[in-house]
């Protein structure tokens, strides 16, 4: 059971000039700010990263309001475990669970979970808030992804699962925020 105490969330790489070419992407980015606003309505902590911010960009603008204040970790891997920076901030959180969202879900999203898994982090790939240029590529990385362990879920479900019950002080809040 995903519990906010031992949870941390990842945006990967959702930037201005990558997600016009992405499929679906208006509501992509759309599930993607309830998803991080959700986090941030119940103090999951969540890092965001930014694939080589000077030819793709910043995380796009609906995103950047959903999250608040928030620094990206920069990179040039496509696996976020490239990152030297990345990985000390994640094992700062003391987590046991990543809940991953991003694009695309073929490379960036797929390298890192499958590292993740490796180096022994439970994952949780949100599954409406992963995408590809191609839908093909996407049910593939979904597929792949299963395969070695991640388990895959959607943003209201992991909300709700981590306030348990209609008695959570923040259920109207968040009940609001998925309608």
């Amino acid at each position: 059971m995903l519990k906010t105490e031992n949870t941390a969330a990842l945006i990967i790489d959702f930037q201005e000039r990558m997600m016009p070419s992405i499929s679906n992407h208006e509501e992509l980015i759309r599930k993607a700010a309830v998803f991080a606003k959700g986090c941030r309505i119940l103090d999951v902590p969540v890092l965001v990263t930014q694939q080589y911010t000077k030819g793709l960009g910043e995380t796009m603008p609906a995103l950047r309001d959903a999250l608040g204040e928030f620094e990206h970790i920069e990179k040039t891997s496509f696996s976020c475990r490239g990152e030297p920076v990345f990985v000390d901030k994640l094992k700062a959180m003391n987590k046991n669970n990543v809940l991953v969202t991003g694009v695309e879900s073929h490379i960036c999203v797929q390298q890192t979970v499958l590292e993740l898994l490796e180096d022994g982090w439970a994952v949780y790939v949100i599954a409406d808030c992963i995408g590809s240029r191609s839908e093909t590529d996407r049910a593939y990385a979904e597929q792949r992804m299963r395969q070695a362990g991640a388990v895959l879920t959607t943003t209201e479900a992991v909300l709700f699962e981590f306030m348990l019950n209609a008695g959570h002080p923040k259920r109207k809040e968040i009940s609001n925020l998925v309608k």
